[in-house]
């Protein structure tokens, strides 16, 4: 994806200056924001393929730019930021962040997280185009839509790709390990509970229906057709 455009969110006038001299070796195209209301005016006026975004901005803050984002846009985020405190992590997965990069990283480690979650994304775009239909639920892969009962639900990209790969194979249980690499990605930075909180956050959205998702005691979930 050689034509995507990403966005650089930080404070910093040098942290953006390095950053975008090494996304631009990579031929990716770079815009600048310095701070999350700059960043939010850029997001609604440029189609980006990815926003690396800094936690701590003045004016508005990584989580709440995240969370605007999010109620419009499925762009793929990679947070930046000083703290590796596994409540950030968790908090920010719950948002609906891609990935994680913690502040000092090396320029090989930020291009190939980039690189990984572009082809993560590139690919969800591209695969799995069928509609899956089952009982009151209906998944439409290419919009990233959801129906249940034939409204429609509100999920964060990491909740659609969950519930969208577990419907596409039904009855078949996978654990933890496999959904995280799966659908989080082989070079993933976190731990199973990434899984937990996703699962919890699917069965609280479908409702009466959250018995689509079972657990298998020991092993892992399942998509479950007779709820």
């Amino acid at each position: 994806m050689k034509n995507s455009k990403i966005l650089v969110v930080d404070d910093e006038e040098k942290m953006r200056k390095v950053i975008r001299i090494y996304i631009e070796k990579e031929g990716y195209g770079v815009e600048e924001a310095s701070d999350g209301k700059e960043a939010l005016n850029k997001i609604d006026s440029i189609d980006f393929s990815l926003i690396l975004l800094d936690v701590m901005m003045p004016k508005i803050d990584g989580w709440t730019v995240c969370r605007k984002i999010r109620e419009n846009s499925s762009v793929p985020i990679i947070m930046l930021t000083a703290r590796g405190e596994e409540y950030d992590k968790l908090f920010g997965f719950e948002l609906g962040v891609d990935d994680y990069i913690t502040k000092p990283f090396s320029p090989k480690e930020m291009i190939a997280r980039i690189k990984a979650v572009l082809k993560r994304s590139n690919g969800n775009n591209k695969t799995n185009a069928d509609i899956i239909e089952i009982g009151a639920l209906k998944i439409k892969p290419m919009s990233k839509e959801v129906f249940l009962e034939n409204i429609e639900m509100s999920l964060t990209p990491k909740e659609f790709e969950l519930l969208n790969f577990l419907a596409k194979k039904p009855e078949i249980v996978y654990s933890r390990e496999q959904l995280l690499n799966q659908v989080w990605g082989y070079d993933f930075v976190g731990d199973l509970r990434t899984v937990d909180t996703h699962v919890k956050q699917l069965r609280e959205k479908l409702g009466i229906y959250k018995k689509y998702i079972k657990t298998v005691w020991g092993t892992g979930y399942k998509f479950h057709l007779n709820h």
